[in-house]
């Protein structure tokens, strides 16, 4: 990010006095490092900032974490430009941490679910959200044609499905099977009903999606058929007494042929799109890594294949400097890409943003099993893949222009590369999103 910024008095509605309104605020004693960054910002200098605040807050000197957020709080704006936007959710997030370590700031909510209130979308709202950027489209398409071939043969199909987007990718592979030359297969989908505490959220059950998708596959003559896997009433007593680390402890008991009556005569696939973050990947004593649980149990069904989509960013470092510079070198990317096509005061842009802000709160404001964004980049996920039993699975040329086809749909700043068998997706270069397909180790005939 190169973008300069000017100082902005625009204040944060978060805005606590007691961190930046003290009758000395004005002539804070800075230090020649902060000193250095007043008048014009660039990115690199308010990355500077954020580090040096993390630092203080780690080393508990609350007064250094105050002079640098008074710095921040004249640089941040929400309707500002990407870099001040951006910032804005990082000061946010950074006064949430610090309200813990400093007296004069009011107890907030460290439950370890946000302090951001989001207003939950309908599913008409939901399909303009996922339509807005290819963020999501673009897994979609990758992971449905490959899953379109991979059950080429097949009359029965089992999808067992992990994602944040409430089942939005799927009218897509239906209408797709339903002009399947020798005809559409059974189709049957299964969800988990727990899902993650995270946008996008909406204002229907998991039920009601199924028969959202059940009454589509029924216009295009697909069979249909769709299961939520555990107790929803339950799951929602979990989502209230209990941590995301038990919820998907919970989740993962169910991951077997008997619960989920898996048929010889289907073709299962396991579909992961921005899912497997939310699995934490800690080994402490007394638990048991749930990321690589999940992948062994997944392994251990003996699926067709396996789709994991993701975020192609390293966010699970522990140290908080190291996730604040990562975090910030790579979610300027969809504020700079809102900027591109939406105005400065868009409601859309701004909730999309509010849903950025929702991760950056928990990737800097959160330790231990609150934090639940626990991203890792495409290449590390691969090897991850490959250590517990996975092929790597090439998408094909098909695949490949579907994927082109859909970009052209959007602003010119997208792009897709190869790098080994993933597909990225890319801004102006950057990485942004990884797509990958898997098989188990004993199906190398699919490769080939």
């Amino acid at each position: 990010m190169k973008t300069e910024l000017k100082g902005s008095t625009t204040s944060l509605s978060l805005q606590n006095p007691t961190l930046f309104n003290t009758p000395h605020s004005s002539s804070i004693p800075l230090s020649g490092a902060l000193r250095g960054c007043l008048g014009s910002l660039d990115g690199a200098c308010i990355e500077k900032l954020l580090l040096h605040c993390a630092s203080a807050l780690e080393s508990n000197d609350v007064t250094l974490a105050q002079q640098v957020m008074w710095v921040l709080n004249n640089v941040a704006s929400s309707v500002g430009d990407p870099n001040q936007r951006l910032t804005s959710w990082f000061l946010r997030a950074l006064i949430s941490r610090a309200s813990r370590v400093c007296p004069a700031t009011p107890a907030m909510n460290f439950s370890g679910r946000s302090t951001i209130q989001r207003r939950l979308m309908s599913v008409t709202e939901l399909a303009g959200y996922v339509d807005l950027i290819p963020w999501h489209r673009f897994g979609f398409c990758a992971s449905n044609s490959a899953i379109f071939k991979a059950i080429q043969g097949y009359s029965r199909v089992h999808i067992l499905d992990f994602s944040i987007t409430h089942c939005m990718q799927w009218p897509t592979l239906i209408d797709a099977l339903a002009k399947r030359p020798e005809g559409p297969p059974s189709l049957r989908i299964t969800v988990p009903s727990c899902r993650p505490p995270v946008p996008p959220l909406v204002n229907v059950s998991s039920e009601e999606v199924g028969l959202r998708l059940a009454n589509f596959a029924k216009f295009r003559d697909v069979p249909f058929d769709f299961n939520v896997i555990g107790n929803t009433q339950k799951c929602g007593e979990l989502s209230k007494e209990l941590s995301s680390l038990d919820q998907f402890s919970s989740m993962l008991s169910h991951l077997k042929s008997s619960t989920l009556n898996l048929r010889e005569d289907e073709a299962l696939v396991i579909n992961c799109q921005n899912w497997l973050r939310y699995l934490s990947d800690d080994q402490k004593e007394g638990t048991y890594n749930l990321r690589e649980n999940f992948l062994n149990l997944i392994k251990g069904l003996n699926p067709r294949i396996v789709l994991v989509v993701d975020e192609d960013s390293d966010i699970s470092a522990t140290s908080l400097t190291s996730r604040i510079t990562t975090c910030f070198n790579y979610l300027w990317i969809p504020f700079d890409v809102l900027e591109t096509f939406l105005p400065k005061d868009s409601s859309q842009r701004m909730e999309y943003e509010s849903d950025i802000g929702h991760k950056i709160e928990n990737i800097i404001s959160f330790e231990g099993f609150q934090r639940i964004e626990r991203l890792e980049s495409g290449n590390k996920l691969s090897q991850r893949m490959k250590n517990v039993g996975f092929l790597s699975v090439p998408f094909c040329d098909e695949t490949i222009t579907e994927v082109k086809d859909l970009l052209d749909e959007h602003a010119s700043g997208w792009g897709m590369k190869k790098e080994e068998d993933m597909l990225i997706l890319t801004w102006k270069g950057h990485n942004s999103v990884f797509a990958t397909a898997w098989v188990p180790n004993g199906l190398e005939d699919y490769i080939n």
